[in-house]
């Protein structure tokens, strides 16, 4: 843990000077705010500086994501079919949606693989971890909300507002059709509201634990009787909303639930919470005490909780670069996964049966966090079931999948994806040959230097080294497995 003297210092979170940005830094950089550092990317970070190089992974534009095929084609049916259902006979209802569940469900997943393949992408890399990661923060989940519609309505919101100021993202949050289901809005009434939403808008979006009262939820909750989604549209029912006084961290008012956002960032925790997220999910899992981040904070606060500047500050700032985050992070299944196939110059295998059944095998389901905190991760990654699921990935990304274990739509998927122009999936003698250039030892460091945080000790050089020396078909595979299976490859 860096010492608490140089985090409390006021130069900790300041623009690291441009006369200390180098090669070493700008892997640090790339491997955390995106999946992985490629050499291409650590020179082109290197040539145009940390400035130009923040603007590009984080532009003043956000990537949007166009609505997938299926999930457009699940909209359409729920257009016709649901509006309807109530003047069905009970079974045929009961029939209906649990039918209609397991295609949302089968779509969730199409949903993952694509955002996978999305997020692969070098240059959205950063923009969709940053995505991710709000989306650990403003948690929803494809086992309470059962719509894959409100799942990827919900991630619209998220990077829409990525980069503008966080209370208006925390706003349209409250308007998340998905977040509605997902906390209980939906049935909140003014004689009995729900405060789930409340809650979690002070303890997990906002404020952090032990900054609010259980009077100020039980307030706050009122504020938002009569949030309601309509076919996955935000709809207020002012019938049911709740016109009255409410008295919230010691202010009074008619406040409506954009009122009891607004005095939620007026609390002096507000400023220090969001950066502390990012510290847990960028730099050390388990985060760092608020008044380290209190420089960071006071100057969020100063600019209007804006969040591009705020990462722009976070991974520019002089402790971001500190030794003491180099190198000593447990990589999160997504980021073994999708970093695996940026080292390797690989494609995400398009193939659910694999590539969501190892991710889910680490541990970790997309859009289907555990609980409403999201993933701790950390320590909490690594045992041996998970540690199973992660060679099983590295073995996939080596050797491939055989093609006759595969079934039709596998097979058609793969045609598919080919014929979009992605690929390859795994690697072939292209790849080896294109890292086997000079001495079998040149090649061993190159690799090395490439793919892991840490230097590696003579005797790994040496036994990476007998293996390149082998020239055989087998022996560039057997460098890789065991380059990939080495502790440090699941650091970063």
């Amino acid at each position: 843990m860096l010492p608490k003297s140089r985090l409390t210092d006021p130069e900790a979170w300041s623009p690291l000077p441009p006369s200390d940005w180098n090669a070493e830094r700008a892997r640090h950089l790339l491997r955390r705010a995106g999946w992985s550092a490629l050499p291409a990317q650590v020179a082109q970070a290197v040539s145009d500086g940390l400035a130009a190089t923040l603007d590009r992974l984080f532009p003043a534009t956000a990537s949007a994501w166009a609505t997938p095929p299926a999930v457009q084609a699940l909209w359409d049916e729920a257009r016709e079919t649901l509006p309807g259902l109530n003047s069905r006979p009970p079974a045929e209802r009961k029939k209906i949606r649990n039918e209609f569940r397991q295609r949302s469900r089968a779509v969730t997943q199409e949903m993952a693989l694509e955002w996978m393949q999305r997020a692969c992408d070098p240059a959205q890399a950063a923009f969709e971890k940053w995505v991710f990661c709000l989306s650990d923060v403003y948690v929803t989940s494809e086992q309470k909300v059962r719509n894959a519609m409100f799942l990827h309505q919900h991630q619209d919101i998220l990077r829409g507002h990525a980069l503008g100021p966080a209370p208006q993202l925390t706003k349209a949050v409250s308007r998340s059709p998905a977040m509605i289901m997902y906390l209980d809005l939906q049935g909140s009434r003014q004689q009995a509201p729900n405060e789930n939403f409340a809650r979690e808008l002070f303890e997990l979006f906002v404020l952090g634990e032990g900054n609010y009262t259980e009077s100020d939820i039980k307030e706050a909750a009122r504020a938002f009787v009569g949030y309601r989604q309509i076919q996955g549209r935000f709809a207020f029912a002012r019938r049911q909303a709740d016109p009255g006084r409410k008295s919230v961290f010691g202010q009074t008012g008619r406040f409506d639930g954009d009122a009891v956002i607004d005095l939620a960032y007026r609390q002096p925790a507000a400023a220090t919470f969001l950066p502390g997220e990012m510290v847990r999910f960028y730099l050390i899992a388990d985060g760092l005490p608020p008044e380290d981040l209190l420089p960071l904070a006071t100057w969020w606060r100063a600019h209007d909780f804006e969040l591009r500047p705020l990462l722009h500050r976070f991974f520019g700032s002089r402790a971001f670069y500190d030794p003491a985050f180099r190198g000593n992070y447990i990589k999160s299944p997504v980021q073994f996964t999708l970093g695996l196939c940026q080292d390797l110059d690989l494609d995400v295998l398009p193939v659910l049966r694999f590539t969501l059944n190892n991710l889910r095998g680490m541990g970790q389901s997309l859009f289907d966090p555990p609980n409403v905190r999201g993933w701790v991760g950390g320590r909490q990654w690594i045992n041996s079931t998970t540690l199973t699921a992660r060679r099983n990935a590295t073995r996939l990304a080596i050797h491939g999948v055989p093609e006759r274990i595969l079934n039709a739509d596998e097979q058609l998927a793969l045609t598919a994806a080919a014929a979009a122009g992605l690929g390859p999936f795994s690697l072939s003698p292209a790849h080896y040959r294109q890292w086997a250039q000079g001495s079998p030892r040149a090649s061993a460091i190159h690799l090395v230097e490439r793919l892991l945080p840490h230097p590696v000790p003579s005797a790994g050089i040496d036994t990476l080294t007998d293996l390149l020396a082998g020239r055989r078909s087998a022996a560039m595979p057997a460098a890789f497995l065991v380059l990939l299976s080495l502790p440090d490859y699941n650091l970063c």
